[in-house]
């Protein structure tokens, strides 16, 4: 495929600073936006890239951004930064639609998140929808993947099922945690992401992508317990916890900041696995397949320290440059 010329925001959050290595590999001309450029000083690719700055709540300085680039990654949350989130990220999806037309970008490509349709949706996962409609009604044509938990070491999603784990070998749990998820290894989400720059897609839509396995949110945390060598944990489900209630206990056992972990604890409230196939049409899987739950876990243990970096990551972890 022909390198494009890409622009990457939120390339201080997990998924936005793994995926540019990816994106370079491949031999794409990068530049990568952040708030804060400063923060990204460190970087190990920092030499490779250009760097500016940008803040999608402020429509003026994506001008600059934006100018020249073909494909425009949307890799920035706002989810516990703001009150209300919901209004922000809409806004930014927004702006964000409006800077690529103007600076004729061939495509975007959104990270949003796996959930059942015709279902009451938690304001977290309602707002990913909220802004992938938002980017697909645009004139620009948008490739939206829809994944559910990711599995690596400091992703929130997966460090909250690691510190319940680790901490409580014995909880009480909410009813989720009988609700079905379709977990995705890090490694796959970035090849997927990747390699939606350049795949001919169809039509802006939405293409739903998960790893092989699907389990129970208890199944999850019961398998992380065996590979990480601890005794099985004993879990008493009480019906009557409310998300209020569950996400004052994530944050009480987890470094999660309280203003991510309800958001986060109010999606589990409803199944995250895949409804539809269709991508293996347009991306095929990654060489040697997708990354099972177990092999995800050991990579994720296995990163930086078996897991102590996991809990460094976490403490820089910006949910409003998360993807």
């Amino acid at each position: 495929m022909a390198a494009e010329r890409i622009l990457v925001t939120g390339a201080t959050g997990y998924i936005g600073g793994r995926l540019i290595p990816e994106l370079l590999e491949r031999g794409h001309p990068v530049r990568a936006m952040a708030r804060t450029p400063a923060k990204l000083d460190h970087a190990g690719w920092r030499d490779r890239v250009e760097v500016v700055r940008g803040d999608l709540t402020e429509p003026d300085t994506l001008r600059a951004a934006f100018d020249g680039m073909e494909v425009v990654y949307y890799l920035v949350h706002s989810m516990g930064t703001t009150r209300d989130f919901v209004a922000e990220e809409a806004r930014s999806a927004r702006n964000v639609a409006a800077a690529a037309e103007r600076a004729g970008v061939r495509r975007l490509v959104y990270l949003s998140g796996l959930h059942p349709p015709g279902t009451g949706l938690s304001r977290h996962l309602a707002s990913r929808v909220e802004v992938g409609q938002i980017l697909m009604d645009s004139p620009v044509p948008t490739v939206v993947l829809q994944a559910g938990i990711v599995i690596g070491s400091g992703s929130a999603s997966f460090e909250m099922v690691r510190h319940l784990t680790d901490r409580l070998p014995v909880m009480t749990t909410p009813k989720w945690v009988h609700n079905r998820i379709q977990p995705i290894a890090i490694g796959d989400v970035l090849h997927y992401l990747a390699e939606a720059a350049t795949r001919p897609f169809p039509r802006s839509r939405t293409w739903d992508i998960g790893g092989p396995d699907v389990m129970e949110y208890g199944d999850a945390m019961q398998a992380y317990a065996d590979v990480a060598g601890l005794r099985r944990r004993l879990m008493v489900v009480l019906p009557f916890l409310t998300p209020t209630i569950a996400s004052w206990w994530v944050g009480l056992v987890t470094p999660i900041p309280s203003g991510l972990a309800r958001p986060l604890v109010e999606s589990l409230e409803c199944d995250a696995v895949c409804h539809e196939h269709d991508i293996d049409a347009v991306i095929p899987a990654p060489e040697g397949g997708l990354t099972g739950y177990l092999d995800a876990v050991r990579q994720a243990l296995h990163q930086e320290g078996a897991g102590a970096d996991g809990r460094r990551h976490l403490l820089r972890f910006s949910p409003t440059e998360s993807g």
